[in-house]
């Protein structure tokens, strides 16, 4: 598989740098062929503005869409908007490797999606009518490619679960798997997820690096989040509402997006 992965930690010496050596080791000895996104190493520009369309008129108001669209169908974007896009397309993997900063990814990470995930390019794609509401969720530019997350979280695993003080990491998540990777059609699979890294030892490092190991390992055999395809039956559109008798009739929120009769595609945690 051709893989890109866009790494966001500013330590060079970090566990995340020190993970994403392994990964990249791994995969690289199993034949994929592998692009990285060092986004401090690149000094990545994370705020759209102004300067992301040199077509916009100086006068003109600035709504971002609109002048990502016109940008995108003009090839008129930054260079290094375009650079990124390409590694997109190219890939067949996309993998997001992250410290968990405040229950969400990095600033920089989240400004690098804002530019990259153009309009026509990730959004803003596909007819819009009464049956059908876009290619997006299931559909779109990015289908038939995989995508999936590696993070570090300084908490324990129970402060994740179900029952724990910071939520379920599963909904924590959500938004990047179901609304950045899953938006434009990836297949997302469950992330690997590392926890209590603060107190990480040498011996636990050990376990966690061939744990990542073993994960990349099966990027292609491993079955993605079963998330509900929008325009399949399960929706109505163009409320794009589950439709009645789906899913648990007193449940609410991210878990009604997931198919309650797929196969289990929980992954045991990385616990150091």
């Amino acid at each position: 598989m051709k893989i890109l992965l866009v790494f966001a930690h500013p330590e060079p010496q970090s566990l995340n740098a020190a993970l994403r050596d392994v990964a990249v080791q791994e995969l690289e000895a199993q034949g994929h062929e592998v692009r990285i996104s060092d986004l401090y190493a690149m000094n990545w520009k994370a705020s759209v503005d102004r300067d992301d369309f040199a077509q916009l008129a100086p006068d003109a108001r600035l709504k971002v869409p609109k002048a990502s669209h016109g940008a995108f169908d003009a090839d008129a974007l930054t260079d290094d908007v375009k650079a990124e896009i390409e590694k997109l397309l190219w890939a067949d993997l996309l993998i997001l490797q992250f410290p968990l900063w405040w229950f969400t990814m990095p600033a920089i990470l989240k400004g690098w999606v804002d530019r990259v995930f153009a309009y026509g390019l990730a959004y803003g794609v596909g007819e819009h009518n009464d049956k059908h509401y876009g290619d997006r969720y299931g559909e779109g530019t990015f289908a038939g490619k995989r995508a999936m997350v590696i993070t570090t979280a300084g908490g324990w695993a129970e402060h994740y679960s179900p029952r724990g003080i910071n939520g379920p990491i599963d909904d924590l998540l959500f938004p990047i798997h179901h609304g950045i990777l899953y938006y434009p059609g990836y297949d997302v699979l469950p992330p690997f997820v590392a926890y209590k890294t603060d107190s990480l030892d040498e011996a636990g490092f050990a376990t966690l690096a061939e744990q990542l190991r073993a994960r990349m390992r099966t990027l292609a055999t491993t079955a993605p989040i079963p998330y509900r395809r929008q325009n399949f039956g399960d929706y109505l559109i163009p409320s794009t509402q589950l439709r009645p008798g789906l899913g648990d009739p007193h449940a609410t929120g991210f878990a009604l997006h997931v198919e309650e009769d797929a196969q289990p595609y929980a992954i045991k945690r990385a616990i150091p």
